[in-house]
């Protein structure tokens, strides 16, 4: 029994010391997620300003295809495929 005692003072020490390095390892590792967190944040940022931008330039491709001015090209180009009389 005296024998387990004596060992128990050598592992409080040591499991002191290994929570110190547990918390180390912890605090690094949050340190990182952080790190991750606003880099995903500001690829998130990029990415919906480019998605506005696509959208932007698909409503001025809606309109131009909509517009009328698309009808009266068609009708110019048909004019000219059209044979002579």
């Amino acid at each position: 029994m005296n024998h387990i005692a004596s060992w128990i003072w050598v592992l409080i020490p040591l499991t002191a010391i290994g929570m110190k390095g547990f918390r180390s390892w912890l605090a690094l590792k949050e340190r990182q997620l952080d790190a991750q967190s606003r880099e995903t944040a500001e690829k998130t940022a990029q990415y919906a300003a480019h998605t506005e931008r696509l959208e932007q330039r698909v409503r001025v491709l809606e309109r131009i295809v909509t517009d009328k001015g698309m009808d009266l090209s068609d009708e110019i180009e048909r004019l000219r495929d059209a044979p002579l009389n």
